[in-house]
């Protein structure tokens, strides 16, 4: 029983040593799903070109003073669906906002103009 214990935590650390190399060295981990608007393509993160026309289209209408509801509606009425297939919701939308914003900022010190 306790050899046991000590592989799991053996394998458990390894697994964790080598996510955290790979991410270290600007690779993705393949730890959860990627990010809307991402994808990973022979273990790299790359951007999703369909994806990323959704996350153009939700930072216009932001921009253009729609709440989040009101752009989670007009995506599903488009019928545009997240990366899981599913509708859109309101927390959704936040999140690719604050994603894109939250990026923008620490790449280039852009505020959200």
């Amino acid at each position: 029983m306790a050899t046991e214990k000590s592989k799991d935590s053996y394998i458990r650390d390894k697994l964790d040593q080598a996510r955290k190399a790979k991410a270290a060295s600007g690779g993705y981990a393949g730890y959860g799903s990627p990010a809307f608007g991402q994808q990973s393509v022979n273990g790299e993160l790359v951007e999703n070109p369909s994806e990323q026309e959704i996350i153009e289209l939700i930072r216009r209408h932001h921009k253009s003073g729609k709440s989040l509801p009101q752009i989670a509606a007009w995506l599903n009425q488009q019928g545009y669906q997240t990366k899981r297939g599913s509708q859109w919701q309101p927390v959704s939308v936040k999140r690719v906002l604050d994603r894109l914003y939250g990026k923008m900022q620490r790449i280039s010190g852009m505020d959200e103009d």
